[in-house]
């Protein structure tokens, strides 16, 4: 039987694996996303020690996916130092040896709770991250949205929260939704992630923002489900807070949707991720 490898890159830790599907990860580990240069290496010494016939990786963006494309798997512009222009498929696949499949980290997360999680029989859907940063991917027909550029949920318009005068932490749009309802952007103002639990206005700032994304997928997407990760998801009472704000959102129109259906945890929790890693390093092995 195969043994397939998956790798999730995010913008402050890199988590890798071997198995065939989620329930059987085996020699997890885990490495600080750095310099490129030293977390590529990393990834190549774990391959080293653990031979696989295959690897899925799904990677902060964003990123060039078209396929075909002479840069394949490039990092585009990023506010994560020293990643714009790393040719991260390139070095990968010249380094492993095996085939090599990317995707973008939501989107990886997206077919992982498609296979085994969430969205399990479901043909189109979304994944939603809030932590460092915030991003969105939707799958339709089994495949991700996406194409020469993939979708950048989290660098949306939103309408400022009343009384939020923050200017935001995105470098390339200010106060955009990432840039206000981040990880880092709630440091900003409420200080360390430990601090948060029982704040009420942490709950109600990060929610105002979120349901406006939530309410623009519902509105240009239309998934069956949209599934709700990253760290800052893990603040009490989050899912339930943002099913209200999304509902208010939407004010009933085209009619009022099963909202416990709609806004949904991980199946996976945080697994989803490796789990995508599998499921890209299945079809490109087959």
């Amino acid at each position: 039987m195969a043994l397939f490898g998956a790798v999730e890159i995010g913008g402050t830790r890199t988590h890798l694996a071997v198995g065939v599907t989620p329930d059987d990860l085996m020699a997890r580990a885990e490495i600080n996303t750095t310099l490129p240069e030293d977390t590529l290496e990393g990834i190549i010494r774990y391959f080293g020690e653990h031979p696989v016939d295959a690897v899925g990786v799904a990677c902060f963006g964003p990123l060039q996916l078209s396929p075909g494309h002479r840069s394949y798997g490039t990092m585009r512009s990023t506010p994560k130092p020293g990643w714009s222009g790393t040719p991260v498929h390139a070095r990968l696949s010249a380094a492993l040896g095996v085939p090599v499949a990317m995707e973008l980290d939501v989107n990886g997360s997206a077919l992982g709770e498609g296979r085994w999680g969430a969205a399990t029989g479901m043909d189109h859907y979304s994944y939603v991250t809030v932590g460092t940063g915030i991003g969105g991917g939707s799958v339709v027909g089994g495949r991700p949205i996406g194409g020469e550029r993939h979708p950048e949920m989290g660098h949306i318009t939103v309408s400022r929260m009343e009384g939020d005068g923050f200017a935001g932490r995105c470098p390339y749009h200010g106060a955009c939704l990432e840039g206000l309802a981040s990880g880092p952007a709630l440091e900003d103002r409420f200080g360390q992630a430990g601090n948060w639990a029982g704040n009420d206005r942490v709950l109600d700032l990060v929610t105002h923002y979120l349901a406006q994304g939530m309410a623009n997928l519902v509105y240009t997407v239309a998934p069956e489900r949209i599934i709700v990760g990253g760290g800052v998801t893990a603040l009490p009472g989050f899912h339930a807070r943002l099913r209200e704000a999304v509902g208010s959102r939407l004010n009933d129109y085209p009619g009022e949707p099963d909202l416990d259906l709609l806004i949904s945890k991980p199946g996976l929790g945080d697994l989803s991720g490796l789990a995508g890693g599998l499921v890209l390093a299945e079809r490109v092995a087959a």
